[in-house]
């Protein structure tokens, strides 16, 4: 299960990465037109990426709840990668729209791997 630990530790962190330079950057308007809906808005992403992170970690190190932690935390992402865009759409920012739907179609083929049936070995 090396590609969803990966796609969870890479997306977890880059969405973390990406929240804090924009902010630091001053490019999150929403913090002064609409703090309330921004601030849900930051506590779900950041909630998505701590649990991408710890879902890959725990990939990772072979943890038994960590296969459950990661079919969570990208569900989370597809909800995101579906909602997500529309900003980025009706503002005509079309490469962000088209980098959501490889985040969206890469989440969904972490979750069928997933999803198969772990392997075990007689003997």
């Amino acid at each position: 299960m090396a590609f969803p630990a990966w796609y969870g530790l890479i997306v977890g962190v880059g969405m973390l990465a990406q929240w804090a330079f924009f902010i630091a950057t001053g490019q999150v308007p929403e913090l002064v037109t609409e703090p309330i809906r921004i601030s849900f808005h930051l506590a779900a992403e950041g909630v998505t990426a701590v649990a991408l992170i710890v879902g890959g970690t725990g990939l990772l190190t072979g943890r038994c709840w960590a296969r459950a932690v990661a079919l969570l935390s990208n569900g989370m992402v597809v909800y995101t990668a579906i909602v997500s865009p529309g900003y980025f759409a009706q503002s005509g920012d079309w490469h962000l729209v088209a980098m959501f739907a490889v985040i969206l179609a890469l989440a969904l083929f972490s979750i069928a791997v997933l999803l198969r049936p772990a392997e075990t070995t007689s003997g």
